[in-house]
């Protein structure tokens, strides 16, 4: 017998980060239902719940003002917008705007307030946070319709908040992550020239069928039966898979064209289902010409940047996440 196996497909070759390890276990002993046992109005406000439980306190920032972007249908989408320090319009600052994850059904823009404030404070940028309509009272493509309408204000009104229309960057988790995937392919058939679109962790392909997702389906907080039971609430037909808008990897068959996007930085963790996906979309824009780059934490699980209270080592990665957005933003980094 080999003293060294080879590694199981889809698998960290490293082992999970000790803090990891415990909060799992201090999630298992707790003995709460998962998400995706509870009726959708329950889970949507568990989550609510338990976001601030992980995450660190949020930090103060210089202001924080609510506003609406009215969407194609006339709703009006809630959106927060962050400021690191007082805004100027003879010195604009520069802009991330993100979409919250949650698998389209739970989640908001109160529930990811803290990661907003970091990625405001240490990218040294606004931050519009959209609280776009979820599942299943909306299902696909609502989602992406709204992120695709805030994207568009953003850019429009840009000089009004205070940002540079030069310098704003696409950027989400999980299923926010999908939507910026989205966004990015959307800006560029638009005319709108984004700086970077940062992903983390985000979902990219229309089936859950990779190694990953083989291998880490259950007991790494996201599960098989989890994801499953998120799109089943967000997607209305099977043929909504094969839609780029859900699936920028690989949907519509030979998937989404992504040649002249903006270039990304992508996020993916080690022990997360997702993670395969995440590689395959850094590997797609490489071959596409888009500049691409792969920020890989093996130790980690999926939703990491929101447990900043429980894991040290996620403070390292949003300094990685910052350090992404303030290279986009700087002159001549376009």
């Amino acid at each position: 017998m080999s003293a060294n196996p080879l590694p199981t497909p889809g698998m960290s070759a490293q082992p999970l980060d000790p803090q990891v390890a415990q909060l799992l276990d201090l999630i298992a002993r707790a003995k709460r239902p998962p998400i995706h046992a509870l009726d959708v109005f329950d889970a949507k406000v568990a989550y609510e719940k338990s976001a601030p439980i992980l995450d660190v306190s949020p930090p103060p920032v210089h202001t924080v003002e609510n506003l609406h972007v009215t969407a194609r249908d006339g709703h009006q989408i809630p959106v927060r917008l962050y400021a690191p320090r007082e805004p100027s319009w003879t010195d604009p600052q520069p802009l991330l705007v993100y979409f919250h994850g949650g698998g389209f059904t739970v989640g908001s823009i109160n529930s990811h307030d803290a990661l907003c404030r970091r990625l405001a404070l240490d990218g040294e940028c606004l931050v519009l946070s959209a609280d776009y309509r979820l599942a299943p009272e909306w299902r696909f493509p609502t989602a992406a319709n709204d992120a695709f309408d805030v994207m568009q204000w953003a850019f429009d009104e840009a000089t009004r908040v205070g940002a540079d229309p030069s310098r704003i960057v696409l950027g989400g988790d999980s299923a926010g992550g999908t939507l910026a995937a989205a966004c990015a392919i959307e800006a560029r058939d638009r005319g709108l020239a984004p700086v970077l679109q940062l992903l983390i962790y985000a979902g990219t392909c229309a089936r859950q069928d990779t190694p990953s997702h083989r291998a880490l389906a259950d007991g790494y907080l996201l599960t098989a039966e989890m994801i499953d039971w998120f799109f089943s609430q967000y997607l209305s037909r099977p043929e909504d898979r094969d839609d780029w808008r859900f699936a920028p990897l690989d949907g519509g068959g030979d998937g989404a064209d992504v040649r002249g996007c903006c270039p990304a930085w992508i996020a993916v963790a080690g022990y997360d289902p997702l993670h395969d996906e995440g590689v395959a979309y850094v590997r797609k824009l490489q071959a596409a010409g888009v500049p691409a780059t792969l920020a890989d934490y093996p130790t980690m699980i999926h939703d990491f940047f929101k447990m900043g209270r429980f894991v040290k080592a996620v403070a390292g990665a949003y300094a990685d996440a910052a350090g992404a957005l303030r290279a986009a933003f700087a002159p001549g980094e376009a």
